[in-house]
C-alpha cells in the first residue's frame, strides 16, 4: 500500500517556470525499471563485459565520490561516432576469408553485437591511404571544365571506396560526411608550396566536379550527407585555398550547382588541422551570413591533442552549429602526444585510455560527432600511398581502429576500439548530453540521454580500483571501478509527456 501510495504522489510534478506553469506527467517507475545494466573494458580483460546489474536505492551516506547526473540540464545533440572509409582498409579487409572479413565489419557497425557506427568519413578521391593505385581525382584530363571525363570506376573497384562503404552497409545504417585533400590537379596554379591555389576560372568547374561526385555515388547507392570542400586547408601540405575562397565558393558557386542539380547534400565548414585552428579561421567565413546560412555544422581535427576548451569557444560563438571532431590518429615520427608512443600501429589496450579520454572530454566540450581517422590498417600501420607533391610522404606508419595482419590474417581490435565502443554502441544519433558533475580527479565522464529515454553514463578510471556513487533522481547506485577501465552503466528514465 505504501508503495502504492507513494506511485500516486509522485505522478504529477509541477515545475515553476515563469511566467507559466509547466506540467510534466511521468509515469511510475517499476523496480526493474531502476536497474541498471553495466559493460566494463579494463586493463585487467574485459572487453564490454557485461557486469552484474546494480539498482538505485533510497540515498544514504557514503564516502565514495558522488556523481550527479542531472537530466534538466541539457547539453549537445549528439549525432554519431565512427571512423574513415580508404582504400587502405579495404585492401586488408580483402586478405581475410569473406567469413573472417564479415566478422570484422559486424563488429565494427551491427548496433546490438558490434560497434554500431553511424557516423562516417569518406574522401573524395585520393588521400594518402588511397593505397589500390597511383594518385587519382575523379577528372584528370587538364581542361576538362564540362566535366565530360569525370569518372568514379576506381572507387567501384574491389579494394575501392564504394565497395568498402557497401559492405559495410550490410551490417549497419551511417551517414557520411566528404572532404577532399585537393581538387584536379589542373585547376591550380601549381602544386608548389603556398601556390596552390584554385584558378578563380575553375570555380564553376569544380562545383560540378563536387556535384558530379554526390550524383555518381547516389547512382550507386550511396548517399553523402554532407560535403567539406577541403581537408585541413589554408596550410602548406594540402590545398591553400583560403577559407575566405572557400566563403565564395560556397555562396556562389557549390551551392547554387547542387541545388539546380536537385541536390540536397548539407555543407559542413572546416576539416582545420587542429581545434583552435577552428576558432580562429571559421570566423573569415561564417561572419558573412550569405555563407554563414548555407553552413549546417562546423569540423576540427584532433592534431593538437589537448585543446579542449576552444571547442567550447567555438560553440559559444556560434551555438546554433554543431561542432565535430573528424579526424586524428598517431603517425609515426611525425604526430604523437607528449608522451604518447613511439611508433604505430598500438597493440596495448592501455592505449585506449587516452583515446577514451580524448572523446571524453571532447564531448564534455560541445562536440556532437566523433570520427577518428583510419577505420582499418594493417601490421605495418598501412599500407599508404605516397605523392610527394600532394603532401603525402614515406613512410606514413599510422594507427588505427583495428589491425589486419596482411600475413598471418590475424585480427586486433585496439584499446581505441574498445574505448570507441562504450561511445558509438550506447549513445545513438538523436541523443542529448545531459549534466553530470562531481566524480574524482581520477574519473572522466560524462551522461547522456538517447531519443528512447534510455541514460547512459561512461565513466573513464584513469587510475587504481575504485568506487563511484551514482545519485539520480533523489536515489543512488554503487558501482565498482576497475583500474584504468571504461565504464558505461545504462539504465531507463520515467517516460516524460509535455
Amino acid at each position: 500500500m505504501r508503495e502504492k501510495i507513494c506511485c500516486i504522489l509522485s505522478r504529477y510534478v509541477v515545475l515553476a517556470v515563469i511566467p507559466t506553469v509547466l506540467l510534466i506527467h511521468v509515469q511510475c517507475q517499476q523496480s526493474k525499471d531502476l536497474e541498471i545494466t553495466v559493460y566494463s573494458s579494463s586493463q585487467d580483460g574485459d572487453r564490454l563485459t557485461k557486469k552484474a546489474e546494480i539498482k538505485f536505492v533510497s540515498d544514504k551516506e557514503s564516502s565514495l565520490p558522488v556523481i550527479l547526473v542531472d537530466t534538466i540540464t541539457r547539453f549537445q545533440k549528439i549525432d554519431g561516432f565512427g571512423a574513415t572509409f580508404n582504400e587502405a582498409g579495404m585492401i586488408c579487409l580483402n586478405s581475410l576469408s569473406p567469413e573472417a572479413k564479415g566478422n570484422v565489419l559486424k563488429m565494427l557497425f551491427e548496433p546490438v553485437s558490434g560497434a554500431g557506427y553511424t557516423l562516417m568519413k569518406s574522401p573524395i578521391a585520393a588521400c594518402d591511404f588511397a593505397s589500390a593505385g597511383p594518385w587519382y581525382t575523379y577528372n584528370d584530363t587538364p581542361g576538362d571544365t564540362s566535366m565530360s571525363h569525370f569518372s568514379i570506376e576506381r572507387d567501384l573497384q574491389p579494394d575501392g571506396l564504394i565497395s568498402f562503404i557497401k559492405e559495410a552497409s550490410k551490417y549497419g545504417r551511417f551517414e557520411i560526411e566528404s572532404p577532399a585533400d585537393f581538387a584536379p590537379d589542373w585547376m591550380y596554379y601549381s602544386l608548389k608550396k603556398g601556390e596552390k591555389h584554385i584558378k578563380p576560372e575553375y570555380y564553376n568547374s569544380l562545383a560540378k566536379y563536387y556535384s558530379k561526385y554526390i550524383q555518381a555515388y547516389a547512382e550507386n547507392g550511396i548517399t553523402i550527407n554532407y560535403l567539406n570542400l577541403f581537408n585541413e586547408a589554408d596550410n602548406p601540405w594540402y590545398s591553400n585555398v583560403t577559407y575566405q575562397v572557400m566563403g565564395e565558393l560556397i555562396k556562389n558557386y557549390v551551392v547554387p550547382r547542387l541545388r539546380a542539380d536537385g541536390l540536397s547534400t548539407k555543407i559542413q565548414l572546416g576539416e582545420t588541422s587542429n581545434r583552435p585552428e577552428g576558432l580562429k579561421k571559421f570566423p573569415d567565413v561564417l561572419n558573412d551570413p550569405e555563407v554563414r546560412k548555407h553552413i549546417s555544422s562546423l569540423t576540427v581535427h584532433g592534431y593538437d591533442w589537448d585543446k579542449f576548451s576552444t571547442v567550447t569557444e567555438l560553440h559559444n560563438k556560434y551555438p546554433d552549429l554543431p561542432i565535430w571532431m573528424t579526424e586524428v590518429c598517431y603517425v609515426t615520427g611525425t604526430l604523437f602526444p607528449p608522451g604518447g608512443p613511439e611508433k604505430s600501429p598500438v597493440y596495448e589496450f592501455s592505449d585506449g585510455e587516452f583515446w577514451g579520454n580524448m572523446i571524453m572530454n571532447d564531448m564534455r566540450n560541445s562536440v556532437s560527432g566523433w570520427i577518428y581517422w583510419n577505420m582499418i590498417l594493417d601490421q605495418d600501420g598501412g599500407p599508404w600511398l605516397v605523392s610527394t607533391e600532394h603532401g603525402d610522404p614515406d613512410p606514413n606508419q599510422q594507427h588505427p581502429v583495428v589491425i589486419i595482419n596482411r600475413n598471418t590474417k590475424e585480427v586486433t581490435y585496439t584499446g581505441l576500439y574498445y574505448y570507441l565502443e562504450h561511445f558509438s554502441k550506447f549513445i545513438r544519433p538523436g541523443a542529448i548530453r545531459i549534466n553530470a558533475t562531481g566524480g574524482s580527479p581520477q574519473l572522466n565522464f560524462a551522461g547522456f540521454q538517447n531519443a528512447d529515454g534510455s541514460i547512459i553514463l561512461n565513466v573513464i578510471n584513469n587510475g587504481d580500483a575504485t568506487g563511484c556513487k551514482i545519485s539520480w533522481m533523489n536515489k543512488m547506485a554503487v558501482q565498482e571501478l576497475k583500474s584504468h577501465s571504461i565504464t558505461t552503466l545504462k539504465w531507463n528514465s520515467p517516460e516524460v509527456t509535455r
